[in-house]
Parts: structure tokens; sequence; C-alpha cells
């Protein structure tokens, strides 16, 4: 073989490793594509699901749904043994995360927190047992009467009652809210049961009773040890809760029940206002509620008395 069939031989042996090199290099770089593009699938979400469409782009891309709930209400939403979040409201957000085909993320916060994390967009929704009222759609502080900020849309999906509960065995003599007068009262701060503590306590000074004493904190698991130590004589919660803590704090010696129920008034899922995320929600709470999802999710948790039979918007007072 002479020199220059050599030097022909070697380089065509070097072009075909090149190209073989940038076969290679191009089989890398389309796996690599490949990769990012499942990854991309799965953090977006599923155009299959019924009710897709009916997402804000945003969302469909994102795929996820980012919830501000105060996760230490049982058992609308806690967390379990294992720290996973549970309970009513996180089994109904996976039932409506099926029809809509993302996923909903639970956030912790403080219950007073939560229209504000969702005014300044750190949360798509609030999903919190959070009691739709007119003062709350139209982002008004219900004590001053004073303008706080954007007012909320709720869609409607559970109703609840505000209940009193004292230590088992030891009721003060508390049947009714005017039974109240003059007795220490420990409550969650921002909720029903506070605004209608303080509502009630004005009605004891006027009628000359002495004023309910009240300790607001920041969530009613807090309020539940305060009592259970005998630092106030009742607590007060929505019904569900409070008959959940009678039923398992302590194995059921802890509290009790006294009087009925009152102030009636729907959950909402509170959206900021002219969001289409809204109409999707009502949607998806519609299907659930018509193929028997929401009734299982309900039945689990024994507060059937509470059932809604449509998803309502903005049907607080």
């Amino acid at each position: 073989m002479t020199a220059s069939t050599t030097r022909r031989t070697t380089v065509a042996k070097s072009r075909i490793a090149a190209v073989g090199a940038l076969a290679v290099a191009g089989t890398l770089l389309l796996t690599a594509c490949g990769d990012q593009t499942e990854s991309a699938k799965k953090d977006s979400g599923s155009s299959t699901a019924p009710l897709f469409d009916e997402l804000p782009k945003a969302i469909q891309d994102k795929g996820v749904i980012k919830v501000g709930s105060d996760i230490a209400y049982p058992p609308v939403e806690f967390k379990d043994k294992s720290g996973k979040t549970v309970g009513i409201d996180p089994d109904l957000a996976d039932a409506l995360g099926k029809q809509l085909g993302v996923k909903f993320e639970f956030e912790n916060g403080t219950f007073d927190t939560l229209l504000t994390g969702l005014r300044s967009k750190r949360y798509d929704i609030a999903m919190s047992a959070m009691t739709d009222t007119k003062d709350r759609q139209n982002g008004v502080d219900g004590d001053t009467g004073k303008k706080v900020g954007e007012g909320v849309d709720f869609v409607d999906y559970f109703t609840a009652g505000v209940s009193i509960y004292t230590k088992k065995g030891d009721d003060k003599g508390i049947t009714t809210w005017s039974d109240l007068c003059g007795k220490k009262m420990v409550v969650q701060r921002g909720t029903v049961s506070h605004d209608l503590a303080k509502s009630e306590s004005e009605k004891c000074t006027k009628a000359g009773k002495g004023k309910i004493t009240l300790e607001a904190f920041d969530n009613d698991l807090e309020a539940q040890t305060r009592l259970r130590g005998g630092g106030a004589d009742a607590g007060s919660s929505d019904f569900p809760v409070a008959a959940y803590a009678v039923k398992t704090s302590g194995g059921g010696n802890d509290f009790q029940l006294v009087g009925e129920q009152v102030e009636a008034a729907p959950y909402g899922i509170a959206v900021a206002k002219n969001n289409p995320l809204t109409k999707a929600l009502q949607s998806a709470l519609e299907a659930i509620i018509k193929n028997g999802e929401y009734d299982k999710v309900i039945a689990k948790w024994g507060v059937e008395d509470g059932a809604v039979k449509e998803a309502k918007l903005n049907g607080g007072s």
C-alpha cells in the first residue's frame, strides 16, 4: 500500500468516526430534549380530563392549583401521624382535581392571613372551612365595616353552623350563647365563632351581665389545648370541628357539645374576583356532586348533615 493510499484510508476512517460522533451527539441531544418534554408533561395538567379546557391557561401550564389553608382544623384539614395533609377539604380537592386534570397543593397558613395571601397571588385559591360572607365577598372588615382589600368570589361546597363546647362534665351551666356572659371563652382568631363571641359580649355588657372574656388563637387546636387545661369555661368552632374534637380528644373524654349549633352558613372556596378559575371550580364541584364522589367524601368523614346539593356562587349572607 502506497503512502497516498494510507493517507486516504486514514482520512476516511477519521470522517467515519466524526460522523459517528455527530450521530451519537445528536441522539444524546434528542434524548435530552425528550427528557425535558417528559418533565414538562409531568409538570403540566392532563388535557384528557373532562373539564381541563375550562381552566385558565396559566393553571393548565402549571398543572397545579396552589391552595392556602389553615391545616390545623380537623376534620376539615389537618396533618395525620405521617405528616400528610388529610381531611374533608383535601379529599374534595382530590376529586375536583380529577375533573380538572390538575393537582391541588395545600400550603399551610394562619386562617386570618389566607385572603391576604390570595390577594398577593401567593395562592390560587383559599380552601379552609372559610364561611362565605358578604363582608369577605366585598373585602370589608366585619368589625369596622372598612374596606381592607379586594373582595373574593366563593364556590360554596358545604354548610356548617357554629357550636359551643365545654370540658366534659363541667358545662358551667352553659346551654346558649347568652349563658356565656361573664365567662371566659377560647376561639380561633378571625373565624365566625370569634365574630359571634364579640357580638354576644357586647350584648352581655349592654344587659349589665358582664362581658365575655375572649382569648383568640392562631388555630383551633391551640384553643382546645387552653380549654382542656382549664384556662377557659368554653370554646366555640364550626360544628364539624367541635363535634370531631368531642369525639376524638382524649378518646372522647375531654369535651362535650352544649346547646344547638347556630348561624348555619356555607363554606366557600375563595377565588380572586372575576377569575375564570371560579367557573372551572364550580363546574368541577357540580360534576362530583352528580357522579357521587362528593357524597362519598362527606360520608367518609361523617358530616352528611352539611352536604350541599348544588354548587352555588357567593351564596353567603
